[in-house]
């Protein structure tokens, strides 16, 4: 079975390469990371500077074997949304 949905490379966008990281490699399926939400507890390389999350040293959700960590997270994230009805 094919495992294409996992990994995503946009080499045509104007910020690429934007990890340090071999650039066939990046994948940009996650470029918005979806756990940045989950503040300190993301799993990722990140630093605080001037109290904001800087994630540009993290290239957690940019390498392909992270996908499935990621998916697991992401209920996770889904627990902070509030639940209206």
């Amino acid at each position: 079975m094919s495992e294409n949905y996992r990994f995503f490379n946009h080499s045509a966008c104007e910020y690429y390469p934007c990890h340090k990281m071999e650039p066939e490699k990046l994948n940009c399926l996650f470029c918005f990371c979806p756990l940045y939400a989950l503040g300190d507890t993301c799993g990722g390389n990140f630093t605080y500077v001037a109290g904001v999350k800087d994630c540009s040293d993290c290239i957690l959700p940019h390498r392909v074997e992270n996908y499935d960590y990621l998916m697991r997270q992401l209920d996770r994230v889904g627990s902070l949304a509030p639940h209206t009805e």
